[in-house]
């Protein structure tokens, strides 16, 4: 049946913003800003904990892992999005539509699980402090991270392959601007209820599921926390959990809103919207925020700049000198 739609469909076409034909340009600005906001966000996160030595700790690497699933989930949509944009033909092939299916529903599965974990992480390290380096060690780093990647991977296989065996009747234009995989189900012409069946059990193993995990998690923190005489212990453990709380608050709200929503509240422009908000605005986001709301980080951030610009000034100095001493002669 897969071979079958290959040959039957061998190219979709995205409606997108086509019917906001004024406000094309504005929207191709705005994603491209949000995309290179996105990169270079993440990537000056993953450089700082790689560089400073203070963030070798398992909380940074966990935020490195999201750090690169944010640059790899933006990555498989926004490129070919921001093309169409340009050539003005807003097609994929159909391998390529499955390619961007899969890499999105991978990436978006292992961020869901790898959240709840950094949210046990931070239960850990508040609640049991002396344990911590115990419970959580370099071992057990590794396997939580590989963990998230592969049931994240698992299920989106899973999922696309499901979706993709299902006939098109030659359907091949998607009412999206990338193959979301409910976008593309609407074009199936055969009966979707199995398909539909474990779409849910999916989405609620990934979506409520880690969320309550998250929930019980922080409800022990918070309580934790409230018991802390000293004010200043207090705020210490709100600023050590806050940036993670801001982001799991911004993607679950988002996931639940796309994936759990009665079907009677499909609309066109909502779904662009949620979308949007669900492939951009919280991965470009996510480092702002932990940058922003985490005392290390800024303080790392402080130190690679000065190191940096002390080497730049001089090697300015040195060249000033050479050539002055060029100058003389």
């Amino acid at each position: 049946m897969f071979q079958e739609n290959r040959t039957s469909v061998t190219m979709f076409f995205f409606l997108g913003f086509s019917h906001y034909p004024k406000g094309e340009i504005i929207i191709f600005v705005l994603c491209l800003l949000m995309y290179l906001t996105t990169l270079l966000g993440n990537m000056i996160l993953i450089s700082i904990t790689i560089l400073d030595s203070h963030l070798h700790t398992p909380m940074y690497f966990f935020l490195s892992n999201l750090s690169c699933l944010d640059i790899w989930y933006t990555s498989s949509v926004f490129p070919p999005m921001l093309i169409n944009f340009v050539s003005g033909e807003n097609t994929i092939s159909f391998l390529g539509c499955a390619a961007q299916m899969y890499f999105s529903l991978a990436m978006g599965s292992t961020e869901c699980v790898l959240l709840s974990m950094m949210a046990y992480d931070r239960y850990v390290a508040i609640c049991n402090p002396l344990r911590y380096p115990t419970i959580i060690n370099k071992r057990v780093c590794v396997q939580i991270a590989a963990g998230s990647w592969v049931t994240g991977c698992f299920t989106a296989l899973v999922e696309t392959v499901f979706v993709l065996q299902l006939s098109l009747c030659g359907r091949s234009v998607i009412n999206h601007f990338a193959c979301e995989i409910l976008a593309v189900l609407k074009l199936v012409c055969v009966d979707t209820s199995k398909t539909q069946l474990i779409i849910l059990v999916f989405t609620i193993l990934l979506v409520p599921m880690p969320m309550l995990l998250i929930c019980i998690s922080y409800a022990f923190i918070l309580s934790n926390i409230l018991r802390i005489s000293s004010v200043d212990g207090r705020s210490k453990g709100f600023s050590t959990c806050s940036a993670h709380l801001i982001v799991v608050i911004l993607f679950y709200c988002s996931a639940l809103f796309m994936y759990m929503k009665p079907k009677s509240k499909d609309t066109k422009t909502s779904d662009e919207i949620i979308g949007l908000s669900y492939r951009a605005v919280t991965p470009m986001l996510n480092p702002i925020i932990h940058i922003l709301r985490n005392k290390d980080v800024k303080e790392a951030v402080h130190k690679i700049l000065s190191r940096h610009l002390i080497l730049w000034g001089k090697d300015i100095l040195w060249y000033s000198k050479m050539n002055l001493q060029n100058l003389v002669k």
